[in-house]
């Protein structure tokens, strides 16, 4: 059990945590939402003890490791295998006393430890996370030095699972993931035998990896169970009650107060006047439901479409040395109104071909044909880099309408997404998110015909990442999407293209068989994808899919009424917290007083007991759909 008991934090003298609390039962594997700015990596350093808190504690069970991922894996010469071994520290001093080692006895207790730690079998397993990470068998053994830092955050993640800590912290590990490595984390953190806290902006990971979501929202912790979909239902339910309750309680207390208004000068009234203020004391007020309003994004609508196909390829090669193409044998058509995503590892060139397709690389060989007049916008996260950083979002449109009145520009600013107090804002101090609003906003700024988008998602919260996705399915032109996002690419795109191989083709499945190819076929990541799709072979799936729920519908069942014996105990928890909230009833009642304390300690137990059962069922549910 981990428990976060009334911690108020500031940054910067922001306040950004207000006595805020929340337990989670040992093996929860939690998503911990919230909006950017909201807390969530300050939360995060007051788990570690990185950062005190001003009030309240963190209690963590004793000899329970905790495990984060570091920066990055440093630039040295160490290859990337033994890097991530290193990370298990005890099987590391083991395996290195057992080389000096000379007492009989010294050396049985060690290798007692090291069967028992199953240290024999470490080198297969940390070689296997890597490979899900996107690392093949060479590359394992090639030293950390040689690798950008983005791929050195994909060792530091490695290292870090490999040593499986009881608390495992992961803040935002997508963001230097490709779809790939995402799927296989959300596979490798469902199966995850420990507790886990996961900041994360990826509904799908959210909704498939993890069994509980903590909710961080005007400075105060809420424990939902289930996936980020359930929590939405749920939250949407308590928001809309909050709501009816307030109006009743408004009304209540306006009713109260009109009586005092009246009588409250009137000696025959006194008394009842005097009664109804005490009342209205006591039955304090529902504060409003806040809602935090995104700013939507608009992309403008290209002025006229050109007719199909607008790109077309024939035999075409591309890269960046003379006689050493990334991509060849492309033979593809892009139409005016295509949704395409590009799926491969990262390094099989899918930047490489949307650098292609934009202009930004000219062909080896082949032929490459762009419709006339055909105008491209081109989105990718390195180009943040080239923002002004003192200039302001104003400044940066301006120099793209330098004659139009000051409302116009600041009309097309709004269109982005960047609400009016961001608008004179200077770049470097603009958030991740509102950057990558402003550089679509300028990379779409000429109503393009075709809209290349490379990780877009990056810096989004999941409410901006919602507001992307309306304004792709609003904008009338083509799209070419790269995201490790699978919400955003099943909610955007109709057609999957598959970069593999040295070459870009055509994938017939959709986003359930890509990720079933990925997580469940074992292949390593540099050997060939194939997979066939057969209409026969679907509906088998689909049926023995049908036939595993309903062999599994007696275990839901006992899940369902769990959850609804842990609803009815914490309403009744409620109900007692609030009698027991009420001082007079200690005078007045003592012996009730003592009663209902001892009712309320034994439905807070009955809780736990119930928090605890429907975590070890929904994991059972969980392995058996899996399996």
């Amino acid at each position: 059990m981990i428990t976060i008991s009334d911690v108020s934090a500031r940054i910067a003298g922001r306040l950004l945590l207000d006595h805020a609390s929340v337990s989670l039962p040992a093996g929860t594997k939690a998503g911990l939402v919230g909006r950017n700015g909201a807390g969530k990596s300050t939360l995060f350093r007051i788990i570690t003890g990185d950062l005190g808190a001003e009030t309240g504690e963190v209690f963590i069970p004793k000899n329970a490791r905790m495990g984060q991922v570091a920066q990055e894996a440093p630039a040295t010469e160490e290859s990337l295998i033994d890097i991530v071994l290193a990370a298990d520290k005890e099987r590391a001093a083991l395996m290195l006393e057992s080389e000096t080692a000379t007492d009989p006895g010294r050396i049985a207790d060690i290798q007692m430890r090291l069967v028992d730690i199953d240290a024999h079998s470490a080198e297969a397993r940390a070689s296997s996370i890597l490979a899900g990470l996107g690392f093949d068998q060479d590359a394992q053994l090639r030293p950390a030095s040689s690798f950008s830092g983005g791929w050195r955050m994909r060792v530091a993640l490695a290292s870090v699972l490999f040593a499986e800590p009881d608390l495992l912290l992961l803040d935002e590990p997508t963001n230097y993931l490709d779809l790939e490595g995402t799927l296989w984390l959300e596979d490798y953190i469902r199966r995850y035998p420990y507790t886990v806290i996961i900041i994360s902006h990826d509904r799908d990971l959210l909704n498939n990896a993890v069994n509980a979501i903590v909710h961080l929202d005007q400075k105060k912790l809420t424990f939902y169970r289930g996936g980020y979909d359930q929590f939405e239902r749920q939250k949407a339910e308590a928001d809309e009650l909050q709501t009816k309750a307030k109006v009743k309680n408004d009304a209540a207390r306006k009713h109260l107060q009109s009586f005092i208004d009246r009588f409250k000068a009137k000696a025959s009234k006194a008394k009842q006047a005097q009664s109804r203020v005490k009342a209205l004391e006591r039955m304090g007020t529902v504060s409003s439901v806040i809602e935090d309003h995104v700013q939507p994004i608009t992309f403008p609508e290209p002025e006229k479409q050109p007719a199909s196909p607008i790109v077309a390829i024939n035999g075409g090669a591309v890269g960046y040395e003379p006689g050493n193409p990334i991509l060849k044998g492309l033979n593809l058509r892009i139409d005016n109104d295509d949704r395409i995503a590009l799926l491969g590892s990262n390094g099989n060139g899918k930047s490489t071909f949307a650098k292609f397709i934009s202009g930004r690389l000219a062909p080896e060989s082949g032929d490459l044909r762009l419709a006339p007049s055909l105008k491209i916008g081109f989105f990718a996260q390195h180009q943040l880099d080239d923002l002004v950083p003192e200039d302001n979002p104003v400044e940066h449109v301006r120099k793209l309408m330098p004659q139009a009145p000051e409302a116009k520009v600041r009309a097309r600013v709004a269109q982005m997404g960047l609400a009016t107090e961001k608008m004179a804002t200077p770049a470097k101090d603009l958030s991740g998110g509102e950057k990558a609003r402003l550089l679509m906003g300028l990379a779409a700024f000429h109503a393009p015909n075709l809209l290349i988008l490379d990780e877009p998602t990056n810096h989004l919260d999941i409410d901006s990442r919602r507001a992307l996705i309306e304004a792709l399915n609003d904008y009338n032109g083509a799209v070419i999407l790269i995201s490790h996002d699978r919400h955003l690419i099943e909610a955007t795109v109709d057609r999957l293209w598959l970069v593999n191989n040295g070459t870009v083709t055509t994938f017939e499945g959709d986003m359930d068989e890509y990720r079933d190819l990925i997580v469940s076929s074992g292949k390593k990541k540099d050997e060939k994808i194939e997979v066939v799709i057969d209409g026969a072979s679907k509906a088998d799936q689909r049926k023995a899919n049908a036939e595993k729920r309903a062999s599994l519908a007696p275990l839901r069942k006992k899940i369902n009424e769990v959850e609804s014996l842990t609803a009815k105990l914490e309403k009744l928890i409620q109900a007692l917290d609030k009698e027991l909230g009420d001082p007079t009833l200690y005078e007045k009642a003592p012996a009730k007083a003592a009663l209902k304390v001892k009712e309320r300690g034994e439905a807070a137990a009955k809780l736990a007991d119930a928090e605890e059962h429907w975590l070890t069922l929904s994991s059972e549910y969980e392995e058996a759909m899996a399996g």
